[in-house]
């Protein structure tokens, strides 16, 4: 428990730093000249890198330990916030954002730092409290960013380079290593070591059930997948355009913009704590699914036309909602009617799907807020959510509702 302590505590610190310079960073690429369309491929980087980085660190923490890995990805993030801090082109921000990618990519090792520590009854709620943590940075970055920026435009980064220096002294002082083999082994069912896979048993072991959900697209699993992954397209269009238009549109400045993000975060924290366990008990996991689908869609319709800064607010909250519900209900889902031998296989296919999301949304949302119109990206992820919902009304109900797993 001592392990996951120091683990959670290290999670928040990393997911602070992180939301401290987010909200940020399209009103500094914007003050330094940077289009719509570029700051959609910069908040894009960060997903690419990730998405590079994970397996290498995998690899690197298997291989060589948790541990050195977590401390060598918090550095690279601590590098990142400097250069974000001092950056006065937009090239440098790229450089800060890639770099911040490549040390976000050890999110794998610190779920393997818990399965490593944990005994296997235990793994769920050693992962939900580390979700909690990473919930709290993500609630508290925000409106330590804005406040900080008071103080200059390097403060934000300067701060947020400081917190995770801090962070990495704490972690190589307080986080032994949890590796429980040696490299060239892995864990079987039963505990006992057996003969690691080849790069092409292990690619194609991926590859090809990522490859079934396109090619067989009606099947259960897959269409629940397409699902989450089209949520996420369009989920994750909002964040690169969102400091844009409230500051064209209401004049919300770099002072400002943290708090709503802040509140956009709170929402959904306290959303997963009660009520989506209230809503999967009565309503069932395809039921509240589909509730939050409706919700998400009434947001991004409901954003862009209101006229009034209290307004946008009160839409703004409907996306949490949406997704509170949404998101762990699918994930929950997939976990259940995936083969029993398949669970991990499959939810990692999940987020990988969630991965490309994450790269397509930002870029399609910059370039549409440029190109066609500030609420243009806002009316297109409303289009599909609409897709969405009339997926989610394929889904059949489940003769027992289940409780929704944390996304």
């Amino acid at each position: 428990m001592k392990r996951l302590s120091v683990l959670m505590l290290v999670a928040f610190v990393d997911m602070m730093g992180l939301m401290i310079i987010w909200p940020l960073l399209p009103l500094y690429a914007k003050n330094l000249g940077a289009t719509a369309t570029v700051v959609g491929l910069l908040a894009s980087s960060f997903p690419v890198a990730q998405l590079v980085s994970s397996p290498v660190w995998g690899y690197v923490s298997d291989r060589y330990g948790r541990r050195p890995a977590l401390l060598v990805g918090l550095g690279a993030s601590a590098f990142a916030y400097i250069v974000f801090g001092f950056a006065h082109s937009v090239w440098l921000l790229f450089l800060s954002r890639f770099v911040q990618g490549l040390g976000g990519g050890t999110t794998g090792v610190v779920q393997a730092y818990v399965a490593d520590t944990m005994v296997p009854s235990e793994r769920a709620k050693a992962l939900g409290w580390l979700s909690a943590a990473t919930s709290a940075g993500v609630i508290i970055g925000p409106a330590i960013g804005s406040f900080t920026h008071r103080f200059g435009e390097a403060a934000p980064g300067l701060f947020a380079s400081i917190l995770v220096l801090i962070n990495v002294a704490f972690a190589w002082k307080w986080l032994p290593e949890s590796r429980w083999a040696q490299a060239g082994v892995t864990r079987t069912a039963a505990g006992g070591p057996r003969p690691s896979l080849t790069m092409r048993e292990a690619v194609h072991n991926i590859v090809e059930p990522a490859v079934r959900v396109i090619a067989d697209p009606t099947r259960p699993v897959s269409l629940l997948i397409w699902i989450y992954a089209l949520a996420m397209l369009a989920f994750n269009a909002l964040p690169p355009v969102f400091s844009l238009y409230l500051n064209d549109r209401f004049g919300v400045t770099a002072d400002q913009i943290g708090y709503f993000f802040m509140i956009f975060g709170a929402i959904g924290v306290l959303m997963r704590t009660a009520p989506v366990g209230w809503f999967n008990a009565r309503l069932g996991s395809v039921r509240t699914m589909q509730v939050g689908t409706l919700l998400l869609l009434a947001g991004f319709i409901l954003v862009p036309l209101a006229p009034t800064l209290p307004l946008f607010v009160a839409a703004q909250i409907l996306l949490p909602l949406g997704t509170a519900l949404l998101f762990p209900a699918n994930s929950a889902l997939v976990s259940h009617r995936a083969h029993h031998d398949e669970i991990g296989l499959t939810l990692g296919v999940q987020q990988t799907y969630r991965g490309v999301a994450a790269v397509l949304g930002p870029f399609y949302a910059g370039a549409a807020y440029e190109k066609l119109g500030q609420h243009v990206p806002f009316f297109i992820s409303a289009g599909i959510i609409m897709f969405v919902l009339y997926l989610t009304l394929r889904v059949r109900e489940e003769s027992q509702p289940q409780v929704a797993v944390e996304t």
